[in-house]
């Protein structure tokens, strides 16, 4: 199926998160139907994305990983570069 036509479950904990005057929406992913392991991927208020090159196991692990680079390194980071792959 094209990328185009995929259908996408997204996880309860996406969604808008605001820290330190930063916005960003948050999504947790997987192809709809399926027990893929699931995609982390942040907008920042340009629109600029973050994806991590790695998925995860369960919704849950990704909104973990999401929150562990936010302690460590600051909502600002997703604000540094156009496009960032992480991991």
């Amino acid at each position: 199926m094209p990328e185009s036509e995929q259908h996408y479950e997204f996880s309860e904990f996406s969604g808008e998160f605001v820290d330190d005057d930063v916005t960003v929406i948050l999504r947790i992913y997987r192809p709809a139907g399926t027990n893929a392991d699931w995609t982390l991927e942040v907008f920042d208020e340009e629109g600029n994305t973050t994806v991590w090159n790695d998925t995860f196991d369960t919704d849950r692990e990704a909104f973990e990983e999401f929150l562990a680079t936010v302690q460590r390194d600051g909502m600002r980071s997703f604000l540094d570069e156009p496009v960032q792959k992480l991991h």
